[in-house]
């Protein structure tokens, strides 16, 4: 088995340890002069952004048109997103917290992997093998999509992102002998309507209407907002709106449905067609309409970053102009948080599966023959985990 070395702090020892927790997300530039290099690979990444047969000519010059702009969005924020710091805190607590409730599995050494941003997939796979996993010592590592609902665009791109990584720096075996002395993988790659996720944007939800008067606290309408998609996407058959819209109704069900509440969606980029109705469109006519006691909820993000701290407070709450329009805080440092991140990866570990069935379900329309490889060897992992 792997040993893992410093900075290992875990106490607890295990046959079955040390595990590697990877929190996979989009990720964030922590300052401005990383601005360019986030976007170029954002719109480079066609499973997010698809932009056909001239994305390598169309992707960066949106990305260098986009980028002045971008840059002043992150100075309003403070300089950067707050994305790595938040996922750095989470995994760790979480790690702490698994350390305690499955003693079998320790230590368990968090990791960070963003798509577009620092700390990226390679740099974390880099750093898996220096702390010796894998390289011929073997070791299991868990992939934790921090986007609860999947998508293709997301979760399925990093994962394409973490199979090809392990690919170039552990060979092409994903089976059999072939895989002697490789990490052996595993997925968390959704968890949409887990209790404590539930509860945690639920007790945001009741914190921010109880700033409201008690005498029309009940008519204030949550509006849950999410990162929409392009139509290409969703027709194809990807399952994230399907996902999110489950995580809102499990939230109103805890809610008790005490207050009216609308789905919509935030950050369309381009010219096609994407999902709607938009958030900002949403407040906008809402206001006009005179409805305006509004609660915003970031029901896809898990802490906060651009989408929340520019476009959901600077831009659409700033636009609307009344003071009843307010968002809800992001998950963050929530505790009640942590506890579900760690109830989610303990029984993940407890399960012996390798990722959930709907994973290894192609999406209806898809063509990639990337992603069906790497479907494959993510669901191979579990006859590994069989035998540890």
């Amino acid at each position: 088995m792997a040993t893992v070395v410093p900075p290992v702090t875990q106490d607890a020892t295990s046959s079955k340890g040390p595990t590697a927790m990877v929190f996979m997300n989009m990720g964030g530039p922590s300052t401005t002069d990383e601005v360019g290099d986030f976007l170029s690979r954002l719109f480079a990444d066609a499973d997010l952004i698809p932009l056909g047969r001239l994305q390598s000519y169309i992707g960066p010059l949106i990305s260098s048109r986009r980028t002045p702009k971008i840059k002043k969005q992150y100075a309003a924020i403070g300089g950067g997103s707050p994305i790595r710091k938040w996922s750095e805190y989470q995994s760790s607590e979480m790690c702490k917290l698994l350390d305690q409730i499955s003693p079998e599995t320790a230590p368990h050494k968090p990791y960070v992997a963003f798509r577009y941003a620092n700390p990226l997939t390679e740099e974390m796979y880099t750093n898996l093998l220096k702390d010796g996993f894998g390289g011929g010592k073997g070791g299991r590592a868990v992939a934790f999509t921090q986007y609860p609902q999947y998508s293709c665009s997301t979760t399925g791109s990093s994962l394409n992102e973490l199979w090809k990584w392990r690919n170039r720096l552990e060979g092409k075996g994903a089976t059999g002998l072939d895989s002697a002395g490789s990490i052996t993988w595993s997925v968390i790659d959704r968890w949409p309507v887990h209790p404590g996720l539930v509860e945690a944007f639920a007790q945001n939800v009741e914190t921010q209407l109880a700033t409201y008067p008690e005498e029309s606290r009940k008519d204030v309408v949550l509006l849950f907002s999410a990162h929409s998609l392009p139509m290409s996407v969703v027709n194809r058959g990807d399952t994230y709106p399907a996902e999110v819209g489950a995580t809102v109704y499990a939230v109103m069900q805890r809610l008790g449905f005490s207050n009216p509440y609308r789905l919509c969606w935030q950050s369309q980029v381009g010219p096609s067609a994407w999902l709607g109705a938009q958030t900002s469109d949403t407040v906008q006519q809402y206001v006009k309409k005179g409805q305006t006691d509004l609660i915003l909820i970031p029901i896809a993000f898990t802490s906060d970053h651009i989408e929340t701290l520019f476009e959901l407070d600077q831009e659409v709450i700033h636009e609307a102009g009344h003071p009843g329009v307010k968002r809800a805080e992001s998950l963050n440092d929530s505790r009640v948080f942590i506890e579900a991140l760690a109830d989610v990866a303990v029984n993940h570990l407890r399960s012996g599966e390798s990722c959930s069935r709907q994973m290894g379900l192609r999406c209806q329309g898809c063509k990639s023959e990337r992603c069906l490889e790497q479907k494959k060897f993510f669901v191979s992992q579990e006859n590994l985990l069989s035998v540890r």
